[in-house]
């Protein structure tokens, strides 16, 4: 009988991700760190496919400690769930389409045990390549945009992201967790923001990740999800007046695009793959629907949309 109270609190906050969550626990349950000093927190957002059932049945021989939730009021509202119930003196987020290297928790724990400084770390998105072009250039665009130094202040405004982040426990709890109004995207930014202005620091770490981009996207698919970023980053922005958040000229479709060639030249140097030079067209194309998303929040008196 495990009678070690956790160190880690892996959050998992999931809904109707049945084709990728297997994977995700599985590489839970294969981190090299004591399972003894892990429990898993799992918040189901009231999935209508075999999300649930998938997650039991991975975890029934499991001997990591494992606790159920469920909710049907948005992200922020289930990240504070595992916040509530968290016994870990840290918090790992898993989303549903993640896959950790065997060693991620270790690295994370040990960097933040290493540096008390800092409330929120996280690991590095993998350059390694997926299934489909879209997919590879998504993976690509995602590192190449979290290669800065988040504990500088020209980085203030730049958000890790909550997925295959590690949190203080302390330092979240400090500052009232996380919002719970906030349905959509923008709950990481929002906690981001509040944990550097009670004197916490960001930082990333050298542990290596895989997330959805893996499993190949579409150009629908790819529409859809920056249409709703921002949509929801409207409605952020909007909470946020008093803050100067984004340089909107650098948010334009035709910004994007010469950003895209900037970010080309550097993952070429990095990767001496030529398809990093279609970047700047998936850049085009991608923050055009942002704008769309945006522009349609504007019409909706800032209200998040469900």
């Amino acid at each position: 009988m495990n009678l070690s109270k956790p160190i880690v609190t892996v959050g998992v906050c999931v809904r109707n991700c049945a084709f990728t969550i297997r994977e995700a626990i599985k590489s839970i349950m294969a981190q090299d760190y004591s399972h003894e000093l892990m429990e898993i927190v799992v918040v189901d957002g009231h999935s209508k496919d075999e999300t649930l059932s998938i997650i039991k049945d991975c975890l029934s021989n499991s001997s990591i400690k494992t606790k159920f939730f469920y909710e049907n009021s948005g992200l922020g509202f289930a990240r504070q769930m595992v916040v509530d119930n968290a016994e870990g003196k840290y918090i790992v987020w898993v989303d549903g389409d993640m896959v950790l290297s065997p060693d991620y928790i270790t690295k994370l724990v040990k960097f933040m045990n290493e540096h008390p400084e800092v409330g929120i770390a996280k690991g590095k998105q993998s350059l390694e390549f997926t299934s489909n072009l879209l997919g590879i250039l998504e993976g690509y665009s995602r590192a190449i945009g979290k290669m800065v130094d988040f504990s500088s202040e020209k980085a203030y405004s730049k958000a890790l992201g909550t997925s295959g982040a590690i949190y203080r426990t302390e330092a979240v709890r400090q500052i009232g967790g996380f919002d719970k109004s906030i349905r959509g995207y923008g709950e990481d930014w929002d906690i981001e923001l509040r944990v550097r202005d009670a004197g916490w620091s960001l930082n990333l770490v050298n542990a290596k990740f895989l997330d959805y981009e893996r499993c190949g996207l579409t150009w629908k698919n790819l529409w859809s999800r920056y249409w709703r970023r921002g949509y929801d980053t409207h409605y952020f922005l909007h909470k946020n007046k008093s803050r100067r958040l984004v340089k909107h000229y650098r948010m334009f479709p035709l910004a994007a695009f010469l950003l895209g060639i900037f970010h080309a030249n550097r993952l070429f140097k990095l990767t001496c793959r030529r398809i990093v030079f279609l970047l700047p067209l998936q850049y085009l194309f991608k923050m055009t629907a942002w704008y769309v998303g945006f522009i349609r929040s504007h019409f909706n008196r800032y209200e998040p949309k469900s």
